[in-house]
């Protein structure tokens, strides 16, 4: 018989070794995220998985379960904190979802529903960023970058291929391609590659596809981000 702890009054059951968030994910309990990929060891990099354990903030992801935890999640508190950063992204980065082709598979998007979120909130950014194009088969559109690291992780601890990193600090932070030319098309990046597969955005997309499923037929046209959790929980961590 699996232990349990409660997640907004909620009984969860787990399994040795499983975070807070494996454990509600396999429950079917939704909790905001970005940078969280079943596949990968958790980040905790973008923060919006943070709850509340026994009265403390702390990162659902990375938080082991145990016995008797009492743990807070979908409170008015903790989604006006996740609804700050998820505003923070959508000015910090160029996000303009009606012209985006990832518009209806993103997550960013989809979180920004889920919370409630009607307005950027804080003035723009405007960031200049490129646009790489040099590769036959993907575009790199760094304006929506968020910084999730996915593509990188996935890069080097799937592909073995270390493409994508990140460099500079703070407010200059930013995805770069491991090329001395900076440019994709001098990596071995390939369309099959794990990297290309995880961006929650709409940063790294496959020429010649765009716009393949119309808009209102896509992955959350149909359903809110929330009803997409059973099967997104990762194994039990060593």
């Amino acid at each position: 018989m699996s232990d349990t702890f409660t997640l907004d009054g909620r009984e969860i059951p787990f399994e040795p070794g499983q975070t807070i968030m494996q454990a509600a994910l396999a429950a079917g309990v939704y909790i905001p995220r970005l940078c969280y990929h079943p596949e990968f060891k958790p980040h905790g990099s973008c923060k919006l998985c943070t709850v509340k354990v026994n009265g403390r903030h702390t990162a659902s992801c990375t938080y082991k379960a145990a016995p008797g935890l009492q743990v807070e999640s979908n409170t008015e508190e903790l989604n006006t904190e996740r609804r700050t950063l998820v505003q923070m992204l959508f000015v910090e980065g160029n996000h303009f979802c009606p012209s985006c082709e990832k518009s209806g598979d993103c997550q960013l998007q989809a979180t920004a529903y889920e919370l409630g979120m009607m307005s950027p909130h804080f003035d723009h950014f405007f960031p200049d960023r490129p646009v790489d194009a040099s590769h036959p088969d993907l575009l790199l559109e760094f304006n929506r970058c968020i910084l999730c690291s996915l593509c990188v992780r996935a890069s080097r601890d799937v592909d073995r291929k270390n493409v994508f990193a990140l460099a500079g600090r703070g407010i200059h932070s930013h995805l770069i391609v491991n090329a001395a030319s900076g440019r994709l098309a001098d990596t071995n990046v390939a369309l099959e590659d794990k990297a290309v597969q995880v961006c929650p955005v709409g940063v790294i997309l496959k020429k010649r596809r765009g716009f393949a499923v119309p808009i209102g037929q896509r992955t959350y046209d149909a359903a809110p981000i929330s009803g997409h959790v059973q099967g997104s929980a990762s194994l039990t961590e060593e």
